[in-house]
């Protein structure tokens, strides 16, 4: 049986870009349906994987596309918690070189970051990923679809673009919740270390709790 993760901040740390409300709910109750979601599937499956990550690769072998919605979205969203930082930081060292390599200025890929993820339809996800020679990109996934199961890179950074993400707090404004995830709330320390494990083939990389 897999646990929902505590989030590793304050439930009003990040407040008031993303509110105690939000957490509430976004955390409480839809990333709490998933872990109990796909428990219950687990549950009639024998010998089932004990990790997440195996879990959802699982699902994927097999094309149960309701075990990987729930496992993916379990994922995503723990991963998320670990994307946000109660505190602004600004990208440094070897990440803030390929970024700049990549789209020309840390501000410049806040932008795109953005753009991106407000130019994406429907719900799902906007990443910042890294390959094994160190280069950077975006791209962004569709409903549960993650960077996790993304051949050749590394996850360092998501935000979710679900509505229930943001509605809260920002009604229809999915621009502005961008903004502030950018700009504000991006954990560029958690990031760093992802992209190292990127470099070393993944080795490092941070995994769902067991």
């Amino acid at each position: 049986m897999f646990k929902l993760p505590e989030l590793p901040f304050a439930i009003d740390a990040l407040e008031p870009l993303m509110s105690r409300t939000t957490l509430e709910t976004h955390h409480g109750k839809h990333h709490a349906a998933y872990v109990k979601n796909m428990n219950a599937i687990l549950a009639d499956i024998p010998n089932p994987p004990g990790t997440l990550e195996e879990v959802v690769a699982l699902s994927v072998r097999e094309g149960n596309k309701k075990l990987f919605n729930n496992a993916a979205q379990t994922w995503n969203h723990a991963f998320f918690w670990e994307s946000l930082s109660p505190s602004p930081q600004n990208p440094e060292g070897d990440l803030k070189s390929a970024i700049e390599a990549a789209f020309g200025s840390v501000g410049d890929f806040r932008e795109k970051f953005a753009a991106t993820g407000v130019g994406h339809f429907a719900s799902g996800w906007a990443w910042l990923v890294a390959d094994s020679a160190g280069a950077v990109k975006i791209i962004d996934t569709h409903d549960a679809a993650t960077a996790l199961t993304e051949a050749g890179v590394t996850p360092l950074l998501v935000s979710d673009v679900w509505e229930h993400a943001y509605y809260i707090d920002f009604k229809n404004d999915r621009a502005a919740f961008l903004k502030g995830f950018t700009e504000k709330l991006a954990n560029w320390r958690f990031a760093e270390k992802q992209y190292a494990a990127a470099k070393n083939g993944g080795e490092g990389a941070w995994r769902f709790p067991s």
